[in-house]
Formats: structure tokens, C-alpha cells, sequence
């Protein structure tokens, strides 16, 4: 039997085998698609340095390395490959440009807009030879408090979004993410999860409009020119199925000057159990001005939960709620602190105390992580034996962690088809589980995921079924894979049902109008469904 050593070597021998062969084919595609681009327009000819990057640019290598947010594939991944070129488009018609000579040429392109995209789908392909379309420099933002809403362009972070609102009112809030580094782009397309969203719904509730390319390069100036359907879509059914949203129209939401966070550590010892197996009950009926997750996690070979809170309003009023409502927590005044809306996404963030700034930091260092990730949604507060199952498995290994994260509030009035997004009422709580490692090696990396797993597994008794849910922008490809270029509406249904439920038929039609002939496609993409 090989070893695993050499397992790992005829590996690489293969890989640098087919890169060798593959590079001879791919230089005339790269000439090719850089002719092409230029006989489109001069000034794409003149500025192509910086619009296009091959690989042995040092723009190229920097790219790469900041979109690489999970180093399992850009080490240990090889049946992925790289793109051949990286293209970075300032405009819409350069977006047009770089569709129209990929399809010209045959060339599968990807789109990224940054951040975690915990499965590599938008800078790594098992189909070759494919182009990035990277939009880092599609970052303007315009903030309108008379009308409350901001236009953000796709390649702008959460984080920026967040200082420019800051910056511009103390009254202003949006309710996304707490990882300031994570594109806009993907995180409002594939719905959005935030701290406010009890109070006001996803990221994607909140967009009111978008601009968007199609596979022939047609601009829709707006939801009145893309329609209806397709704008359903985008929002919330992950817009690289479909096209490239370029920008976003969002409604900012107002917030009081004045929120209140808190963070109590609750260790094994202190009835950890019982009042993690009360939380179940409560999150999500608490009024929805508060939102207190939940992370378990395994700290010096003890497992800990920690109970993280973000309310809209003051001590003064959260005390007495928490007493009244959650008094096993045991809460007190000490554990609480009042800071702006803004100083609380830093606080989400172990941030706190440092410059508004930070919020513009593009680059979230993970020094060398390696992890996987799965999701799930619970419908019935799981038993407390089933909870000590779940500590017991976290003693398997040494960096598990699972995010709690209640539902309820606006999310329960937004119907399920009102969005792509289905996991709507009946859903208590939304889960994240996650296993992260630091040793450059496959064995090592095995073991985890086979360990994520194990415990995905484990859990499947605990949690929605029929099927069983999962949230988009946690992105498994454990749940099924798009080996073919035109995998079928059934094949797709595996992973497609997850993520979407009863809206993915509808999501598949509306592909089925915009790109028939499926030019946007990953290995979790969104089929044609031609009716």
C-alpha cells in the first residue's frame, strides 16, 4: 500500500505533468484574449498592464495571494488550477469587453469580489483553461441620507461600506456581516447574515436596486431593465450563476447613537449545557433589538461557549431584559459596554478599541489556515445528551468551533419566497461549523475534514431535514458537485434544494432566460432550466 508520502508526490508529479502540457495551450489563449480585448477599444489596448495580468506579473501573485482566504487549496488542492489570467476592469464596458472575448475564445470566467469564499470557486476551477474577473477596482461608494440608501460597487468590502456610512452619519447603520473584509458582491448575493438581522432582515432584504451584465455583454441600467425575476434572484441566489452584478442600491437602516454589547464566557464547569439548551429556546423570541449568538469552541482541551450580545439601545434597558427574559446567563452591568453602531462591528470582530480605519483593512490574515466549513438551521432546540455529544466530539481535535446564530424577528415576516433565501420561519437558529488546522500536510488535513464529517453527520438527527438546509455563503461542496458543463436541473437539485428549497426552480428558470447557454457556471452553479 503507498504511503502517504508518496501518495502526496505521484500527486504533484501530476500536477506539474498536466501544467506543463496545459501551459503551451493556454499562452495562445492569453495572446489571444489580450488581442482581442484591444481590438474592442484603444484605451483597453493602451491600459492593459493594469487592466490584465498574466502570471508572471507581480500584480498577478499579489492578487492571488489576498483572494486566497482558505490555503487548503491553494496547497494541498491539486485538481484545481489557476487562472490563466487575472483581469481587473475600472468600468462596465471593460466587464462587457472581458465577457464578450472569453465566450469569443471559449474561456470559462470566474468572478470575485473578495473575501471568504470558503470553497475557492471564484479563483480556482477544476475546468481549465479560465479567467478572474476581479472586481477590487469597482469600489465606489455613494452615501444619500436624504433618501437613506448607498450605491456600492461590487468590489467594495462590507468594511468600507461601514466606514463610509460612519463617516457620514451617526444615525445610519446597514445590517451585513461582521467580517469587515468580505466583498460585498458575494456576501449581498448570497443573502448576508449579520448582527441586525432580527431587527431588519439580511443584507439582501435591504437591496433595493443593482446594475448587471449579462453573458452577451448587455448592461441592465437597473432593476427596471433586468425585470423582476431576474433581480429575485440576484439577491440572494448568488449572482455569478447569472451574470456580473456590478452595483448594488442599498436602504441604509436607522440606528440609535448608542448600542450596547456584551461577552460572557461560560466555561464546561459552570452549567454550560443547561443554559446553551435554554439559549436554543429563547434567541430567537427575545424582542429584535437584541441578538446574542452563540461560539463553542474548544480552549486549552476545555470546551467553552461564549455568549456574544449586539443590542439597539442602553444598559439601562438591556439588564432588566436580560434579567427577565435570560437570567441564567447570569448578566451583569460589568460585562456590558455602550459604544456607536459602527464601534460594535469592531467589537463582533475582537477589534475593539482600535481606529475606525481598521475597517478599510482589505486582507483578512489568517497566517497559514487551513479549514472546512459546513452549515446547517435547527428547527427544534436540540436535547441536552445531544449537546454532550457535540463537547465530546470537540475533544477530537484541536481548533473546532460551531457559530449560533438566532433567527426570529424580521427574518420570520419576510416570506420564504420573497427571496432566494428560504430559511425563514420554523428555523430557530442558523449553525457554522468550522475545523481549522496549521500544518502544511494531507494527512493533516484528512483527519480534519474527515473529523467535519464525522460530526456533519452526527448532527443530522438534531437538525431541518427534507431536505436539509444550508446557507449559500458557507459555501460545501460536500453537498454535491458539478462535474460536467451541463449538469441536469436534477443533478443540481442536491446541493441546489439546500441552499434554496422550493426556490431553486424558480432560480433555474429564471437561468434559463438569462444564460441558456450556461456560460456562468461554477461547481455549484445555479443550471439552465429551459421551460
Amino acid at each position: 500500500m503507498r504511503t502517504v508520502e508518496a501518495f502526496a508526490l505521484s500527486l504533484f508529479l501530476l500536477f506539474l505533468v498536466k501544467w506543463a502540457n496545459s501551459d503551451s495551450k493556454v499562452s495562445p489563449i492569453r495572446d489571444q484574449f489580450l488581442s482581442c480585448m484591444s481590438t474592442h477599444s484603444v484605451s483597453t489596448f493602451m491600459n492593459s498592464k493594469s487592466l490584465i495580468h498574466e502570471p508572471d506579473s507581480r500584480l498577478y501573485t499579489d492578487l492571488s495571494q489576498t483572494v486566497s482566504q482558505n490555503y487548503r487549496f491553494s496547497s494541498l488542492n491539486f485538481s484545481s488550477q489557476k487562472p490563466i489570467l487575472i483581469a481587473t476592469p475600472r468600468t462596465e464596458s471593460e466587464i462587457q469587453r472581458s465577457l464578450l472575448c472569453s465566450r469569443k475564445l471559449g474561456v470559462q470566467l470566474r468572478t470575485k469580489s473578495g473575501g471568504h469564499d470558503y470553497e475557492g470557486l471564484s479563483y480556482l476551477s477544476s475546468q481549465s483553461p479560465f479567467i478572474v474577473l476581479d472586481l477590487i477596482n469597482l469600489r465606489s461608494i455613494d452615501i444619500n441620507l436624504r433618501e437613506e440608501t448607498a450605491w456600492v460597487g461590487a468590489g467594495a468590502t462590507i468594511g468600507e461600506l461601514y466606514y463610509k456610512i460612519a463617516k457620514a452619519s451617526k444615525i445610519h447603520g446597514f445590517p451585513a456581516g461582521t467580517c469587515p473584509s468580505v466583498g460585498v458582491g458575494g456576501h449581498f448575493s448570497g443573502g448576508g447574515f449579520g448582527a441586525m438581522m432580527r431587527k431588519h432582515g439580511l443584507a439582501a432584504d435591504n437591496v433595493v436596486d443593482a446594475r448587471f451584465v449579462d453573458a452577451n455583454g448587455r448592461i441592465y441600467n437597473g432593476r427596471r431593465e433586468m425585470g423582476e425575476d431576474l433581480f429575485w434572484a440576484i439577491r440572494g441566489g448568488g449572482a455569478a450563476s447569472f451574470g456580473v452584478a456590478t452595483f448594488w442600491k442599498v436602504k441604509l437602516v436607522r440606528v440609535p447613537e448608542k448600542v450596547t454589547c456584551f461577552t460572557r464566557y461560560i466555561p464546561f464547569t459552570q452549567n454550560m449545557t443547561k443554559i446553551v439548551h435554554r439559549w436554543q429556546s429563547i434567541a430567537a423570541t427575545l424582542e429584535d433589538n437584541l441578538f446574542i449568538r452563540v461560539i463553542i469552541y474548544n480552549s486549552g482541551g476545555s470546551v467553552q461557549a461564549t455568549f456574544q450580545a449586539n443590542y439597539l439601545g442602553g444598559i439601562d434597558k438591556l439588564i432588566p431584559l436580560m434579567n427577565e427574559k435570560f437570567p441564567e446567563l447570569g448578566l451583569r452591568f460589568q460585562d456590558c459596554s455602550e459604544m456607536s453602531w459602527v464601534d460594535s462591528i469592531m467589537y463582533f470582530n475582537w477589534k475593539s478599541g482600535q481606529p475606525l480605519e481598521t475597517l478599510l483593512d482589505r486582507e483578512q490574515r489568517y497566517n497559514d489556515l487551513y479549514f472546512k466549513a459546513k452549515s446547517d438551521f435547527v428547527k427544534n432546540p436540540i436535547p441536552e445528551t445531544g449537546l454532550e455529544g457535540i463537547w465530546k466530539r470537540f475533544h477530537e481535535v484541536e481548533s473546532p468551533m460551531m457559530i449560533m446564530e438566532p433567527l426570529g424577528g424580521r427574518m420570520y415576516e419576510i416570506g420564504e419566497t420573497e427571496t432566494p433565501f428560504p430559511h425563514r420561519r420554523g428555523n430557530l437558529y442558523n449553525i457554522q461549523y468550522m475545523v481549522k488546522w496549521r500544518v502544511k500536510d494531507i494527512e493533516e488535513m484528512e483527519k480534519h475534514v474527515r473529523w467535519m464529517r464525522f460530526l456533519y453527520g452526527y448532527m443530522r438527527v438534531y437538525v431541518s431535514g427534507s431536505p436539509r438546509g444550508a446557507y449559500l455563503n458557507y459555501r460545501d461542496l460536500d453537498l454535491g458537485m458539478n462535474k460536467a458543463i451541463n449538469c441536469s436541473f436534477e443533478d443540481a437539485s442536491l446541493w441546489g434544494m439546500r441552499y434554496f428549497g422550493s426556490n431553486f426552480k424558480r432560480l433555474a428558470m429564471v437561468k434559463g432566460k438569462i444564460d441558456p447557454t450556461n456560460f456562468f457556471r461554477n461547481e455549484q452553479s445555479v443550471p439552465p432550466l429551459i421551460v
